[in-house]
């Protein structure tokens, strides 16, 4: 099987609610724009010299490689969020880092951990950043539903 490294990338976010936790998770995808794909979970690198684009629309059902944090809660009153974040080197001939992460709290809260991951990650590597680009959403639980937050860097070309 022959596999092609991806050329461009782009970072999406979306939340939701539905009557399970995995509707609410579908429906998180839908409104993050890529409900209608199979996403493929990768780790965490980003490949040399790729491009960040605006989202694309992708052929339904093609195979999606992402990484992606998400979180689910059905606890009225909780705020979950979920944010993703890479870290672009300043040589572009060296692979970058994506870094992905969900929890309780806000946005801003998982935004700022995620910029933190990614720059510890570099450091590991002693690699100097160019810039770091982040996403993040939140969503605050109602009763009886179930709610989910999902934030993805998404490679494609």
């Amino acid at each position: 099987m022959l596999i092609k490294t991806p050329t461009c990338y782009w970072l999406c976010a979306g939340a939701s609610k539905a009557n399970s936790s995995l509707n609410a998770f579908d429906a998180a995808l839908l409104d993050a724009g890529i409900g209608n794909v199979n996403i493929v979970k990768m780790s965490s690198i980003l490949p040399p010299k790729i491009k960040r684009i605006s989202p694309i629309k992708i052929p339904e059902g093609s195979l999606v490689p992402a990484a992606y944090a998400s979180i689910t809660s059905d606890t009225p009153g909780e705020l979950i969020a979920a944010a993703v974040a890479v870290a672009i080197p300043e040589d572009n001939n060296l692979s970058g880092l994506i870094m992905e992460y969900s929890g309780k709290g806000s946005k801003a809260d998982v935004e700022s951990i995620v910029r933190r991951m990614c720059k510890e990650g570099m450091d590991i590597r002693g690699r100097a950043i160019k810039s770091i680009e982040a996403m993040s959403v939140e969503i605050k639980v109602e009763e009886g539903l179930s709610f989910a937050a999902f934030a993805a860097a998404v490679l494609w070309g």
